[in-house]
């Protein structure tokens, strides 16, 4: 059964969220992060998106590395429709992402603002996804705190939750390294982002 904060992504609000997720200055600042995170990792050749939305992330990923293998997984049906249109190389599924993910294993597993909407009763579903599918590099890049918080969210309740996304994996599975970590701020003059915590893993 689909929790709340599912139904809440996959209906109007998730589309609603489509047209403020696309802008050429977040592209700019997504290339400016990940080009940093990559820096602090082995060359990668595949990578997957759990909570992808129409692809911003992804299409900065291939901006930086053209051969990459590209995959994401969303549960809205607008967003990955309109990002299987613009990209039609993209390998794409319209799926919860606290359910098994059908997917071969890549290089690097990631999620960018979306493990604080999950209901954190299902996190490990999606801990576990992103580290059975992973073949080398986990990458987090979410609102910090160091307790669990629940916080409103454009004016809903249970639907944004902070906590240590990061410290809770390496807790977790204990062959996780932590390679290393930095901050995004709303505020940086050229590429601003919202202030979130971005931690890179590694399988060791």
């Amino acid at each position: 059964m689909a929790t709340e904060q599912e139904i809440f992504w996959e209906g109007g609000f998730g589309d609603s969220y489509i047209s403020r997720n696309e802008s050429n200055g977040l592209l700019a600042s997504n290339l400016s992060l990940f080009s940093k995170i990559l820096s602090s990792a082995e060359p990668i050749n595949s990578v997957l998106e759990l909570g992808c939305n129409i692809g911003m992330n992804l299409i900065a990923l291939e901006a930086l590395s053209p051969k990459l293998s590209i995959n994401g997984v969303d549960i809205n049906a607008k967003a990955i429709q309109e990002l299987s249109e613009n990209k039609k190389h993209y390998n794409l599924q319209q799926q919860s992402i606290i359910e098994p993910i059908n997917s071969s294993n890549v290089d690097f597993t990631f999620t960018k603002g979306v493990l604080i909407h999950i209901n954190p009763e299902k996190l490990n579903f999606v801990y576990d996804n992103l580290y059975s599918l992973s073949s080398k590099y986990i990458c987090l890049i979410e609102y910090y705190n160091p307790s669990p918080v629940s916080l409103e969210y454009r004016g809903h309740q249970d639907r944004l939750f902070k906590r240590d996304f990061c410290g809770e994996m390496l807790e977790k599975y204990k062959d996780l390294q932590l390679i290393d970590y930095g901050f995004t701020y709303r505020n940086d003059h050229i590429f601003p982002q919202d202030d979130m915590t971005w931690f890179l893993l590694k399988k060791c």
